[in-house]
């Protein structure tokens, strides 16, 4: 299956995605407020370094998902030429003991068992495989929900739209003062 050291890289990975993030909302959440706004100064150039870092962060993430698909695959073959092995070993068996009609039925009886109790470990180990790649595929999911919406909120905190009031100009610097109140 896996070694600890494949468990501890992917933790890491995740938690070094994970605490880009943490550091952009921490940005954002403590950000200057604009005078007059709801909007708040984010410096640019350290949000977008972080954002990249996260970005580029989550190809390792989707490999480390796909190389946990390919492993159960692996896992559900070996499990099935196990079993086939078995099964050929208990047919095998079975044929020697042929000579005598007693021998001939606990034979029957002990191939039956040993392929029953082959499929159920085939089915057994396909299952924790299973189990396995599911929880690593939503744990994953839950880091990219994260990001997704921890993108979605600086974005939006990052855009500040401006609409004037019917009449005026939209250029700043022409038409009536931008600031009404200092006159």
């Amino acid at each position: 299956m896996t070694d600890d050291h494949d468990v501890d890289v992917a933790a890491a990975e995740a938690a070094d995605t994970r605490t880009l993030l943490e550091r952009l909302q921490d940005i954002v959440e403590n950000a200057r407020a604009m005078p007059l706004s709801a909007s708040v100064m984010v410096p640019r150039d350290e949000v977008s370094d972080l954002i990249h870092e996260a970005v580029e962060g989550l190809p390792d993430e989707l490999r480390e998902a796909r190389w946990l698909l390919k492993e159960r695959d692996e896992v559900i073959e070996r499990a099935r030429r196990e079993a086939e092995r078995i099964i050929e070993a208990a047919r095998v068996r079975a044929e020697r003991m042929v000579e005598r009609t007693e021998v001939v039925r606990e034979a029957r009886r002990a191939a039956e068992d040993i392929v029953e109790d082959a499929q159920r470990h085939a089915a057994q180990l396909r299952n924790e495989a299973e189990d396995y790649v599911d929880r690593k595929l939503a744990a994953f999911e839950v880091v990219l929900d994260r990001t997704m919406q921890a993108v979605q909120k600086g974005r939006e905190r990052l855009q500040v739209q401006v609409n004037p009031p019917p009449g005026e100009e939209d250029d700043i610097g022409a038409g009536t003062a931008f600031f009404d109140q200092d006159e």
